[in-house]
């Protein structure tokens, strides 16, 4: 797995995709750093990245603070079918069913329902970057399939192309550590 930075405080690395952001990476960080390895945001399993990690209890609390209050930003690149306007800041409410592990964009405020929001640029044909404001699960999957744009490779939310894993991964975190802002950017070959 390749290692971006590592200190005694934390580790940021490129999760490969097929990989459990949760358990898999952080067992290959302390074969490859040793020491302990706490996760503090989450891709799924078949999406790669940029990721931070933990090196201890104290430093997990404070990057876990920054998630919390938003000051931990997180940008991502997708391959989108169709041609979504050039940019755009979306906002959407979203209900997951934990049932059939699927999330829905709905109309209404209810018991389950989160808000959610993102910006995007297109940087070329079907690329684009995107910010996220809130960290929901499946949100940039969900929100850009919901109007007509789903991911290539992302079946799940109606992508019919050949591909075996939806075209996203999280390119760029931006958080302060140490007195400065630091920024850790990586981008997969198809982007």
């Amino acid at each position: 797995m390749e290692i971006l930075f590592s200190d005694s405080n934390i580790a940021v690395c490129v999760k490969p995709v097929g990989l459990d952001s949760e358990h898999d990476v952080p067992q290959a960080l302390i074969l490859q750093l040793g020491g302990d390895i706490y996760p503090i945001h989450r891709l799924d399993k078949n999406v790669g990245g940029v990721m931070v990690y933990a090196r201890n209890k104290e430093t997990a609390a404070y990057l876990s603070k920054l998630v919390q209050q938003g000051d931990m930003v997180k940008e991502y690149v997708a391959l989108v079918h169709g041609a979504p306007p050039e940019k755009g800041d979306w906002e959407d409410l979203l209900f997951k069913d934990s049932r059939k592990n699927k999330v829905f964009v709905v109309k209404r405020q209810r018991a389950g329902v989160k808000a959610a929001r993102l910006e995007f640029a297109v940087l070329k044909d079907n690329l684009v970057r995107i910010r996220l404001h809130t960290g929901r699960s499946h949100q940039i999957r969900v929100q850009f399939a919901s109007r007509g744009y789903p991911l290539v490779g992302d079946h799940k939310y109606g992508a019919k192309d050949e591909e075996k894993n939806p075209k996203l991964f999280s390119c760029c975190i931006t958080f302060p550590y140490k007195g400065q802002i630091r920024k850790f950017e990586y981008l997969p070959e198809w982007a």
